[in-house]
């Protein structure tokens, strides 16, 4: 089998001082990628039969997914079907074209930083998930990132079911320095939401975040608990919530699969967030996800600082996660 640092030359490099943080976030899934990868061209001088199977298998055992990695390989033969030499040495920038045109027609284009469209009420963001997965931390930096970009931001401590939900959005609200809506452990959901968006609006807030239960052992029960409190919240901002955040671990690989499977039939999600990247190398599950759930993947996790939390955007992501140091 050829070293890593030779199957990191045979696809390529890539470096920017913009993408080291993105880098080194993703460091762990680039080097199980190059490794598979290496082993799919290895003792190949053009893109086979042979070559096609062991890509297909290198990327659903990265995790980006079975029907995924099926359109990748098929967009790959019309490429080798038209060029009839190809080369290997080709093959990575086929990858991160054709994967990135994939990402593109699966609504999953690029976003714009951390700005929000312009509108006479607070922008209201209601933050999904299960326990775990880090929901609350994704909040705070949400919140970071929207009062570095000159925003004005409330949050609102809606997973009335842990105490220390409640507790940890607290500690988020200290550390970034913005107001937080609370009640009692047990209070309802929806009460909160409303008093986060009436003091977010009476304020003249730019964006309230509301945090929800991550409980998904009853599905109805979720759904009524999210359709209420989209209502209550209604009362105050007629068109809220203007973003449905779904939050996954991107460590937990097909689970987060399941997941937003899950999620996406107990409410409307409209965004998705994927935390952890930095500790997995499993991170083709973003790919996965962003193509087939048809819902954008807006924002990854790719590590513990505050200001680790980024836009995802699909030719940035594909870039690095297909190119070497």
């Amino acid at each position: 089998m050829p070293d890593i640092r030779e199957v990191m030359g045979l696809f390529g490099s890539f470096t920017s001082k913009k993408k080291e943080s993105l880098d080194q976030g993703l460091s762990k899934t680039k080097e199980s990628v190059f490794k598979k990868l290496g082993r799919a061209v290895v003792g190949k001088s053009k893109v086979d039969d042979e070559v096609l199977d062991n890509l297909e298998e290198a990327l659903i055992s990265s995790d980006v997914g079975v029907d995924t990695t099926i359109k990748i390989i098929e967009r790959i033969e019309a490429r080798v079907s038209k060029d009839k030499y190809l080369g290997v040495a080709e093959l990575n920038v086929i990858l991160k074209e054709e994967i990135a045109a994939l990402l593109e027609e699966n609504n999953s284009d690029d976003v714009s930083d951390f700005d929000l469209p312009e509108k006479d009420a607070p922008y209201v963001i209601m933050v999904v998930g299960v326990n775990g997965v880090g929901k609350t931390t994704t909040i705070g930096k949400l919140a970071h990132n929207f009062k570095m970009a000159g925003k004005k931001v409330v949050l609102g401590a809606a997973d009335t079911f842990r105490a220390a939900a409640i507790d940890q959005l607290q500690i988020w609200a200290d550390r970034v320095d913005v107001p937080i809506v609370k009640q009692n452990m047990g209070a309802d959901p929806a009460s909160v939401a409303y008093d986060a968006l009436s003091s977010a609006k009476s304020n003249g807030a730019d964006v309230v975040i509301i945090d929800t239960a991550g409980r998904l052992h009853n599905k109805i029960n979720l759904m009524n608990e999210l359709s209420k409190i989209k209502k209550v919240m209604q009362k105050v901002i007629p068109d809220a919530p203007n973003e449905v955040l779904l939050i996954l671990d991107g460590s937990t690989g097909q689970n987060a699969f399941e997941q937003a499977k899950q999620f996406t039939k107990a409410t409307d999600v409209t965004a998705m967030a994927l935390t952890k990247l930095d500790g997995t190398a499993k991170g083709g599950v973003v790919l996965g996800i962003s193509d087939q759930f048809k819902i954008p993947v807006k924002y990854i996790g790719i590590g513990e600082k505050i200001e680790d939390l980024q836009i995802f955007r699909r030719k940035e992501f594909v870039e690095t996660l297909f190119s070497a140091q």
